[in-house]
């Protein structure tokens, strides 16, 4: 999960009403989906994310932990983990307010909350590492469209931990989102500071926008 809804990332002007407004209907929306569906959906992403070229090739892969809603991709990580690769979620950096790390995580891992109430692994900082060193990373999103833009919690956290992506910069990680098709928009605005998707999987399509 994202931390808490933060607006500070909407600062365009043209954004600054219809994304906060945006957001609260596609959060509601996602919440409203039953138990039974979410974990159909999130076996369905875990197939769908596993015929990848990009996941197959992996030997880092980060997910999220879900909450508010969010879909699962702790399936989706017990798969890669079942196959060899390494696994980690996101934890807060110290160093760096509003960037991310990311720590060692396996089926049964222990956790703990971080000061959102986010769980992040239990484990020593020595073990984290830096998002250049991953090879995948599984986003939340509360919304996407088309061209690989992607609507967070508007806390920019993945935005500013991923900068180096930015086109021309960097070529690794790969960045797929992961999302219940409801959550597909017509059209988002890519600001100066978004970073987008490579992919997004949802429980009826993989929709590639990168090589992947």
């Amino acid at each position: 999960m994202e931390p808490p809804d933060f607006t500070a990332a909407d600062d365009d002007p043209s954004a600054a009403v219809a994304l906060p407004a945006l957001r609260r209907s596609l959060r509601a929306g996602r919440r409203q989906i039953g138990r039974s569906a979410r974990r159909l959906a999130a076996a369905a992403v875990a197939r769908k994310l596993s015929t990848l070229p990009a996941f197959q090739r992996a030997s880092r892969v980060a997910g999220y932990w879900p909450a508010d809603g969010e879909i699962d991709p702790l399936p989706a990580l017990a798969r890669a983990f079942v196959a060899g690769k390494a696994c980690y979620l996101p934890v807060l950096c110290p160093q760096r307010d509003g960037h991310l790390h990311f720590a060692p995580w396996w089926p049964g891992a222990p956790l703990r909350r971080n000061r959102f109430g986010i769980a992040e692994p239990l484990v020593p900082r020595r073990e984290w590492l830096a998002p250049r060193m991953l090879d995948l990373v599984l986003l939340p999103l509360v919304g996407f469209d088309m061209a690989g833009n992607r609507l967070g919690m508007g806390g920019g956290y993945y935005d500013r931990s991923f900068a180096f992506l930015r086109p021309g910069c960097w070529h690794r990680p790969r960045l797929v989102g992961v999302a219940f098709d409801r959550q597909r928009v017509e059209g988002l605005p890519r600001r100066a500071w978004d970073v987008p998707l490579d992919a997004v999987i949802t429980e009826r399509h993989r929709h590639l926008f990168g090589l992947l």
